[in-house]
């Protein structure tokens, strides 16, 4: 069965409970409630139990916990037992062993979706993505970047974004999410960041605006040239009947007729 697969990712702060439903109504794919980096130490528990008031099964979430090695970590985990979880974003993921033990306390059918953010996360990032509960990895860049001394968010994470590519397809699982734009009222840097992680082939981003969720959308959607395409070369391998397949002057294999019918399909994975 084919299924459409998240490609914008929308935080909202889970010390922000007025804000929840808007986020949910904000036409993101999915929407991440943080407990981690938006919730300031002191009301973390206070932003624990107004999502648990608030969740519901009629509106599933992703929820973003406290990293392993933090004091908050347990509580969180005990949090995501509660309906209307729709998977688990692990913050600063890094050991295969919390993976383990998150999977055990939330149980096999919830998702979880490892944040790398470190470089020790990033050494383990296929270790991490052959856990069976493991969805898809999300890249943490703004962390990423601290942790290692790095300054500049193009080609000085080239070889990192490409990695966390090359390690979801060994690992079967789905496409990475690329991080946030921080620029939230440059939509032309968004655009620019966004194909730039399609073309490396990431299939999400995370998103920390309602205002960045439909041209995040839009960029991972496929354009009107790349439709006419896809079109084009389905009917001509129809017409074909088996036979060799030309389109545009150039031959038409199995793989480039796979690509055309995964663009008529729209986002699926």
């Amino acid at each position: 069965m084919q299924l459409l697969i998240p490609c914008s990712y929308l935080f909202v702060p889970g010390n922000r409970a007025e804000r929840f439903d808007k986020a949910c109504a904000a036409g993101a794919d999915a929407v991440i409630v943080d407990l981690e980096d938006a919730v300031p130490p002191a009301d973390k528990a206070s932003a624990r139990a107004a999502v648990k008031r608030w969740l519901s099964s009629a509106k599933p979430v992703l929820i973003r916990i406290n990293g392993a090695d933090s004091e908050w970590f347990r509580d969180d985990v005990a949090l995501c037992r509660t309906p209307g979880i729709a998977g688990i974003v692990l913050a600063k993921a890094e050991r295969v062993e919390d993976i383990h033990f998150l999977a055990e306390h939330v149980g096999v059918a919830t998702p979880i979706l490892p944040l790398i953010e470190t470089a020790q996360g990033f050494w383990n990032a296929l270790e991490l993505a052959q856990v069976q509960q493991v969805q898809r990895l999300l890249f943490g860049t703004i962390d990423f970047q601290l942790d290692l001394g790095i300054s500049g968010d193009e080609g000085e994470l080239l070889y990192f974004r490409s990695k966390l590519v090359l390690v979801s397809r060994i690992a079967g699982i789905q496409t990475p999410v690329d991080g946030i734009t921080v620029a939230i009222d440059d939509a032309e840097r968004l655009r620019a960041d966004t194909l730039a992680a399609k073309r490396l082939g990431f299939g999400g981003k995370l998103c920390i605006h309602p205002k960045q969720v439909g041209l995040v959308n839009e960029c991972f959607g496929p354009s009107a040239r790349e439709e006419a395409w896809a079109k084009r070369v389905v009917e001509a391998a129809a017409a074909a009947h088996g036979g060799v397949v030309v389109v545009d002057g150039k031959m038409v294999d199995r793989p480039v007729l796979a690509r055309a019918e995964a663009i008529l399909r729209g986002r699926i994975t």
